[in-house]
């Protein structure tokens, strides 16, 4: 019988929020420490339909949004140190694409989401919060006012 490598992978969802970077930095930081992988989710939301041509440009303009804050995370990460990272664009619902990857990517093991530094814990924290107890993965929730040195501390 062979033994296979368990490589176990962190999921953070990927947008412009500035607690994003909390949840980014809480993965990195742990996979530097105990191994692993960081996987950076980005999704684009499906354009509503407003006529021939306009769907296809909004679209693509929303991939190449996604693709340059992908880019500025990845940059965060090569400044943490030595992480391996992999990436993964969707277009739809958040949740709703959330829940696939982690449903055809076995090696997911943890769900990384950050909470809002306003009003409230934000829209997928709230979401995954209300769900924890039908994931097949442990959801991990970084408080968003944490600063760099709190999160190393910790991981």
């Amino acid at each position: 019988m062979y033994e296979t490598e368990y490589k176990r992978k962190f999921l953070v969802v990927i947008d412009e929020t500035v607690e994003c970077d909390r949840a980014l930095t809480f993965a990195a930081y742990r996979v530097k420490r105990t191994g692993g992988t960081v996987v950076l989710m980005s999704i684009v939301e499906k354009p509503e339909f407003i006529g021939l041509g306009v769907e296809d440009v909004l679209r693509a303009e929303a991939v190449e949004e996604a693709e340059r804050n992908l880019d500025a995370r990845l940059a965060r990460i090569r400044a943490i140190g030595e992480v391996k990272v992999e990436s993964v664009v969707r277009e739809g619902e958040g949740p709703e694409q959330i829940e696939r990857v982690i449903n055809e990517d076995r090696d997911i093991a943890i769900l990384v989401l950050a909470a809002s530094t306003g009003e409230g814990p934000g829209p997928l924290v709230m979401h995954f919060a209300g769900r924890a107890h039908v994931l097949p993965i442990p959801l991990t929730v970084v408080p968003g006012r944490m600063s760099d040195d709190e999160i190393i501390a910790i991981c």
